[in-house]
């Protein structure tokens, strides 16, 4: 097997264990009846992840993924895989792990392939109910954004929706590590957010948005000592 060859299955071999872990996940709902309920409805699952978090400016944003592809894994004679419909996200990952270019690729694919919402906390609104509280707000705002209903929410760990009678939540570590769901929200959120920075570097001139996405950056807290904070900067977010 030639070295491309080997890593072409890595890749169907990581996008199968992501979409089993979803699968797994809807299994357990209800105490584990499998993926449908007792009238036969299948049971939606979506994921969530942030971005944003730690940054300097701009705001934070959580995307919300349901994917329209049902099971998200098939048995075939070679044994389990993942749909066939989802071998386009092979490569996918934790945005984090992906190159820029990686991420733009995968973008298109996922919103072929799944519905998603987006939730957006705004520097202000960060500034004024912290960080946390400004998160949970963003994932309410993203699953209300997916417009479909479901059943079971997996999230990266530290996202919650904290409301009631809302779906069932889990959260894992490094959940968009582990889960189909997740992982293409972490793509989804990330493209969405950096889109934006560069939208705000054109607004703010000076403290270069576009490249380091309002993180701390050298070159972002050498423009912050020589320019002071823009409007999208968060007070609230000591720079030493």
């Amino acid at each position: 097997m030639t070295a491309k060859a080997a890593l072409a299955r890595a890749d169907e071999e990581r996008l199968r264990a992501l979409a089993a872990f979803d699968e797994e996940a809807r299994g357990r709902l209800a105490g584990g009846s499998l993926s449908h309920g007792v009238t036969g409805e299948r049971r939606e699952i979506a994921g969530c992840d942030e971005v944003g978090r730690g940054a300097l400016a701009g705001p934070a944003l959580v995307a919300c993924v349901r994917f329209d592809v049902a099971p998200l894994v098939i048995e075939t004679p070679l044994g389990a895989a993942a749909h066939p419909a989802l071998e386009c996200l092979c490569g996918i990952d934790d945005s984090k792990r992906l190159s820029p270019r990686e991420r733009e690729r995968l973008f298109l694919p996922i919103g072929r392939l799944a519905r998603f919402g987006m939730g957006v906390a705004t520097a202000e609104e960060i500034d004024r109910v912290g960080i946390v509280w400004a998160l949970t707000l963003a994932t309410r705002r993203a699953v209300a954004d997916l417009g479909r209903p479901v059943d079971l929410l997996v999230l990266d760990l530290g996202l919650t929706l904290s409301s009631i009678g809302g779906p069932r939540e889990m959260s894992f570590p490094k959940g968009d590590q582990r889960s189909l769901s997740i992982a293409a929200a972490s793509i989804v959120a990330k493209v969405t957010r950096d889109r934006m920075m560069g939208d705000l570097e054109a607004r703010f001139p000076g403290y270069g948005f576009e490249k380091n996405k309002g993180y701390g950056t050298p070159g972002h807290l050498a423009a912050l000592r020589h320019l002071g904070p823009s409007p999208v900067h968060r007070q609230s977010f000591r720079v030493a």
